[in-house]
């Protein structure tokens, strides 16, 4: 065919990568006619078969409806689409990795919404563990690295991580440099303090229930907690600290 993104592929492959790949990843759109031509020009040229000893294709990621997000139905999401609606971008990593690769998947906000509790519960849990590493459980390595190495299996392997959290014969220690370890593949930054970004206006309802708690008005107090949550927020107190957070 003509010269195109086809045979760039090949060419920067072959130059960068050498003569044979590992692994090779694309779209499931990308296996009739751009993983075709790349096989026929790679492997006419260096005469290696085969060029690529494992594909891995990704499904698409869907809206309600079945239906592709394209830029001409003006329905397409982007990673700024989601902060400007307080989701942090590995909230939608989270839940990118609940799925196999191989799967459709289909977005909803409903889906983030769980994702991102999810993600901070889990960290939650990480931040009191402490700061001490251990040794890496080889009981929990070894199932997590079954789990990816079988096909990418991203929802195993966050199981793994659930079950190893929740494991009480396993000091935290132990536990610690195991999520790290894990972390390397999973890359949620797991163990990073949450930081939660409050609107102002959230931010002088809690003010306002701290000076009346000092003041030991009660009434007003809960007042102002059910107003914070009815914006979608939870107030909690924690020793002699105000902690909000998204419900």
């Amino acid at each position: 065919g003509f010269p195109g993104w086809h045979i760039e592929c090949s060419a920067m492959s072959t130059r960068y990568l050498g003569g044979q790949i590992d692994i090779h990843c694309g779209g499931i759109d990308h296996i009739p006619v751009h993983h075709t031509n790349e096989i026929a020009q790679a492997e006419g040229a260096t005469n290696i078969k085969p060029w690529v000893l494992y594909w891995m294709h990704g499904n698409f990621l869907v809206l309600g409806g079945k239906k592709k997000m394209a830029k001409k139905e003006e329905n397409f999401i982007t990673l700024q689409t989601l902060i400007d609606k307080n989701y942090d971008p590995l909230d939608y990593r989270y839940f990118c990795l609940q799925a196999n690769y191989r799967k459709e998947l289909t977005f909803h906000w409903e889906g983030m919404d769980s994702a991102k509790k999810a993600l901070n519960r889990l960290r939650e849990k990480i931040q009191l563990l402490g700061d001490k590493e251990g040794e890496i459980n080889k009981t929990h390595m070894d199932r997590f690295e079954s789990a990816i190495n079988d096909d990418l299996n991203m929802p195993q392997a966050l199981s793994v991580t659930w079950g190893l959290i929740d494991d009480s014969d396993i000091s935290n220690a132990d536990k610690l440099i195991t999520i790290r370890e894990f972390d390397r593949v999973l890359g949620l930054k797991l163990d990073e303090p949450i930081a939660h970004v409050i609107p102002e206006k959230i931010q002088k309802l809690v003010t306002e229930r701290d000076k009346a708690r000092k003041k030991k008005n009660w009434a007003k107090a809960d007042e102002l907690r059910k107003k914070i949550q009815d914006e979608g927020y939870i107030v909690k107190d924690v020793l002699k600290m105000t902690v909000v957070e998204p419900k």
